[in-house]
């Protein structure tokens, strides 16, 4: 496996990660455990800077004249982190929600 694909990999495992964590977060806010909501919404921000990172590695490569090759496993990474970035924003509104509601 290349540095590329590698990359590619970390993107993608972290952007899964970092949306699951975020919708443990909204489960634990739903049910009143806001401590633990803002424990993985720590979590997942983290998981997600390290995919953020893998991106940023790519886009070091292209711009040092390393063009990266289309693929479909580029376009799912970047499907991935995207998801990702919105799904955890929108958690964090959630709770936020779940958190006045509870007042």
């Amino acid at each position: 496996m290349n540095e590329n694909e590698q990359n590619l990999l970390e993107i993608i495992v972290n952007s899964g990660e970092a949306k699951s964590l975020s919708f443990e977060a909204i489960r634990a806010a739903k049910e009143g455990r806001f401590e633990d909501a803002d424990l993985k919404m720590k979590e997942a921000k983290a998981v997600q800077l390290k995919a953020h990172h893998a991106q940023t590695q790519l886009l070091v490569q292209e711009a040092n004249g390393e063009k990266a090759e289309f693929s479909i496993l580029l376009v799912h990474a970047q499907d991935h982190l995207m998801n990702s970035i919105t799904f955890v924003d929108l958690a964090k509104e959630m709770i936020e929600m779940y958190r006045r509601i509870e007042k």
